[in-house]
């Protein structure tokens, strides 16, 4: 079976990805997952689906601030779980975190299965996006939440320019010599560029029934959390 070019990526800077993520971004990428954590437990959700899920930061965040829930993390790299499962293995977390590889795209659950689906810096990396959101709401129960947290560009000065510089300079080398992938950094700024601005990506989740959609800008927008329900 063939391994996708996204997949293939991801399993090459695997053993260097938590690391280049605090650097990259001075351990902020730290406080926007507890953030995103803290909103999901608002609902005190039982059943939450992780996509993208990676090492599994967002999962086991989240497993702590919402100790009630049973948590599922599904990702298309092999070796990004290897390094998740360690992790939940260490944090005493396997009861309540399932890890799993597999496709946003064609997602093996039931239909109305969670009441929360989360996606943290991965919605970007959807080889199909519009599948993928189908999908989402697909396993979503009624009323039930999608937490979306993706990467962003800032528009005000002087941090639009200020990050442009440190985003399409500084990141794709720094990257390029700690992950010895030339690369993966250089596909973040390009990935990130092409993403929707907050408010088209709205109108996106809107159209695949994913309805109310809350904006919420994270330093300065350099992130953004997406909040929507289905109804």
């Amino acid at each position: 079976m063939s391994i996708s070019p996204i997949a293939a990526m991801f399993d090459r800077i695997s053993p260097k990805y938590d690391a280049l993520n605090h650097i990259l971004s001075l351990n902020i990428d730290k406080v926007w997952r507890k953030k995103t954590a803290k909103i999901v437990s608002k609902n005190q959700p039982k059943a939450i689906l992780d996509l993208a899920t990676g090492t599994a930061d967002l999962t086991i965040a989240m497993a702590k601030h919402n100790p009630q829930a049973h948590i599922i993390g599904l990702d298309i790299s092999e070796k990004m779980l290897e390094i998740g499962k360690e992790k939940v293995k260490l944090q005493n977390l396997e009861n309540q975190i399932e890890l799993h590889h597999g496709d946003a795209a064609s997602l093996p659950f039931e239909d109305s299965r969670f009441d929360a689906v989360t996606v943290a810096f991965g919605v970007r990396n959807f080889e199909d996006l519009d599948k993928g959101l189908s999908e989402m709401h697909r396993v979503l129960k009624t009323n039930g939440q999608a937490v979306i947290l993706e990467f962003s560009m800032p528009e005000r000065f002087p941090v639009k320019q200020l990050y442009n510089f440190y985003f399409k300079h500084l990141l794709p080398n720094i990257g390029k010599w700690v992950s010895k992938d030339g690369n993966a950094y250089s596909y973040l700024p390009h990935s990130v560029e092409k993403f929707p601005k907050p408010s088209d990506f709205c109108n996106i989740l809107d159209s695949f029934g994913l309805k109310n959609c809350q904006i919420k800008p994270l330093s300065f927008g350099i992130a953004t959390l997406y909040v929507a329900n289905k109804e």
